[in-house]
């Protein structure tokens, strides 16, 4: 009890981008996840980018059987994520890439990823970690999990406290 009572809770925050993608109303409500959480510890902020996909701001899969397409709308859609919160790709740590069918795909994966991480400038790349899996839509083909952390002070006017 008294543990309880000295711990002190982590600012915790929704992130959204309603403008890119939309917050899962096709799911029963509520919904159970958000897109993204915002962490702020001690002057670091952490952001936790749930699994994207090739989602537009209605919640429909768009550019279905493209592969390619689907995976330049996934980090578009992160994108709108982590400006949300005053972040770019510079500030991605770790990503977990979800491919429905890695043999196929994992080679047009990669050759996006590197062309979409050296636009961005990147060095060093993100940690990362390429799965196959089943996603939560027939017509989805990849999806992608981000984390990224930076100084809470940085952008102190958007931090939507």
């Amino acid at each position: 009890m008294e543990a309880e009572k000295s711990r002190r809770s982590i600012s915790k925050k929704a992130v959204s981008a309603p403008h890119t993608l939309n917050e899962a109303y096709d799911y029963p409500k509520p919904s159970s996840f958000s897109r993204a959480l915002r962490l702020d510890i001690k002057g670091v902020t952490i952001l936790l980018i749930s699994g994207t996909a090739s989602v537009d701001e209605y919640g429909k899969t768009v550019h279905v059987g493209d592969f390619c397409a689907q995976c330049r709308r996934t980090y578009q859609n992160i994108t709108g994520l982590l400006e949300a919160e005053g972040a770019t790709w510079k500030d991605v740590v770790r990503t977990t890439c979800y491919l429905r069918d890695i043999e196929r795909d994992y080679e047009a994966f990669n050759e996006i990823r590197t062309q979409f991480f050296s636009e961005q400038g990147l060095n060093p790349l993100p940690a990362s970690t390429g799965i196959q899996a089943i996603l939560c839509r027939p017509d989805l083909l990849v999806e992608i999990e981000a984390i990224a952390i930076f100084d809470s002070d940085r952008n102190a006017g958007n931090n939507g406290q």
